[in-house]
């Protein structure tokens, strides 16, 4: 499972360890993951996501998991986040022409 957000995109960061004598070596920078489940208004379901907290903020500032996804472009999400959003703009188009 990759080390990357599910929302957001963050990923892994590189950098040096610099000692006291200025001495570098590698490192690297892991994103803070946690495992978060999401309630989704318009599909009545609970999904389960890797995301750092940032992105849970930006998702509660959006207005809830369905506004986040629909607001934001495809590139950043993963591969489960755009199931998702695939199946709430499914369930919209459903419920506009009034099948649900």
């Amino acid at each position: 499972m990759p080390r990357k957000c599910a929302l957001t995109g963050k990923t892994v960061l590189f950098g040096n360890n610099v000692s006291h004598a200025h001495n570098k070596t590698r490192r690297k920078f892991l994103p803070n993951l946690q495992k978060i489940s999401f309630m989704s208004d318009s599909l009545k379901k609970v999904f389960q996501l890797r995301v750092t907290p940032s992105g849970l903020r930006t998702v509660e500032k959006n207005g809830g998991l369905d506004a986040y996804l629909l607001k934001t472009c495809d590139c950043k999400l993963s591969k489960r986040a755009l199931y998702i959003k695939d199946e709430i703009l499914h369930n919209r188009r459903l419920s506009e022409k009034g099948v649900n």
